[in-house]
């Protein structure tokens, strides 16, 4: 389970991510992170959140963000929001580490989500940030904090995610393990 404090690291590239406050600190309002990127380049699809705003703080380092079909760097000391329901990703395309303060809001189980996916990283199920598409499918259909990927048509992945997620799970997979979260989802 998420708590204040809680330290991840992402063996495959050094990320590490930091709950300052989980969803359980603010009853449900928000999730804050600080991070420190130290892979360079997308290690995760264009996307969109369905139901959360995010907002980004640089701390050192640049962070590009692609929003409204643009690619635009912010620095240190500047903040970003990216709003719900609208495509946008974030990175560090810099050679140096990027450390920022992420706000997701509101929390749903995002906390537990960042915890699942670095665990899953850590246990080699990851390359590149790809997890597989039967475990990608199981996370958005049982996860409340619903993502999409911005590329592929929103109504194919939900037929994706009704027909293949349940399929997932009766192979085991889950969108939140016991083994990192001490909850199953």
């Amino acid at each position: 389970m998420p708590v204040k404090g809680q330290i991840l690291t992402d063996p495959a590239n050094q990320n590490v991510y930091e709950f300052i406050e989980t969803a359980s600190d603010t009853g449900g309002e928000r999730v804050v992170m600080k991070a420190t990127i130290k892979q360079k380049g997308r290690f995760v699809p264009n996307h969109m959140h369905v139901l959360q705003d995010e907002t980004f703080e640089v701390i050192s380092g640049k962070l590009t963000v692609f929003k409204d079909g643009k690619v635009s760097t912010i620095g240190s000391g500047e903040k970003v929001v990216l709003p719900k329901n609208e495509s946008h990703n974030h990175y560090n395309s810099e050679d140096i580490p990027l450390t920022y303060i992420q706000t997701v809001r509101p929390a749903l189980d995002f906390d537990f989500m960042v915890e699942n996916l670095v665990g899953l990283a850590a246990d080699g199920k990851s390359k590149n940030g790809n997890y597989g598409l039967v475990q990608e499918l199981v996370t958005l259909k049982y996860l409340d904090s619903k993502t999409f990927l911005a590329d592929i048509p929103v109504g194919i992945q939900k037929i994706l995610m009704h027909t293949i997620a349940p399929l997932g799970r009766l192979f085991g997979y889950r969108a939140i393990y016991k083994k990192y979260s001490g909850i199953e989802k």
